[in-house]
């Protein structure tokens, strides 16, 4: 079994996460708590790239559960059908939208339990709203959380919600506000799931992943610019 992390090891390890990205923020694009809540939905199974290219033309015309309730399910299909699973969210969202209305006078509430009362909603995204909407200090582990902590042994736990009771055991208060943020991006950036970038990560030496890596992989290559112009004459 690898050693667990001393409190020290803890703290220092967030220390360089925090160094590396002072002011961590959602790469998700919203206006407010409720356009937060939408895009965290569409977000599940999906890239955040490709929920931020659906939303921004629908979060022009929606920004409250009333006005996502007059455009209707039919009418959120059209803006998110390029998104993964789409049918499915654009039912939740639309059944969620009139429970705000309905139970919370249009706001979304600041209370996971209730959040998580929404269709659509489970204890992953109603911490994401809490942390990012509200500053609670929430983690939310998803599939990158979830790899970071239990490849570097720092929460190590046989699912989600084991990783993040042992989170909330670790993590000093002071990290709490920005540590599902560090942990999300480093695990999408740097301890991706393939082939981790090992050699350039701010961690590596407190990590206990007995398997790094020595070389980073190798670039893709570019295609000749003679090609480019090919491909794009081509189009016309």
């Amino acid at each position: 079994m690898p050693k667990p992390f001393t409190r020290a090891e803890v703290e220092d390890f967030f220390a360089r996460l925090k160094k590396q990205n002072p002011s961590p923020k959602t790469e998700l694009e919203y206006t407010n708590p409720y356009t937060l809540l939408v895009a965290v939905a569409l977000s599940a199974q999906a890239t955040d790239k490709g929920v931020n290219k659906a939303t921004k033309a629908l979060f022009q015309k929606v920004s409250t559960p009333e006005q996502m309730l007059k455009l209707g399910e039919k009418g959120l299909t059209e803006y998110i059908k390029t998104i993964g699973l789409y049918r499915g969210k654009a039912r939740n969202v639309v059944a969620a939208a009139k429970l705000l209305a309905e139970k919370h006078g249009g706001q979304v509430p600041k209370d996971r339990d209730a959040l998580q009362e929404l269709p659509g909603v489970g204890r992953k995204t109603a911490n994401v709203v809490l942390n990012v909407a509200f500053g609670e200090k929430t983690i939310a582990v998803d599939t990158h959380i979830f790899r970071v902590c239990n490849r570097t042994n720092l929460a190590p736990g046989k699912d989600v919600r084991a990783v993040e009771d042992k989170l909330e055991q670790v993590v000093p208060d002071h990290y709490a506000l920005h540590a599902h943020h560090w942990l999300i991006l480093h695990g999408r950036y740097t301890c991706i799931a393939r082939k981790p970038l090992c050699p350039v990560c701010v961690v590596r030496d407190l990590c206990r992943f007995k398997d790094k890596t020595k070389e980073l992989p190798p670039e893709k290559p570019k295609a000749p610019a003679a090609r480019k112009v090919a491909a794009r004459s081509s189009k016309h």
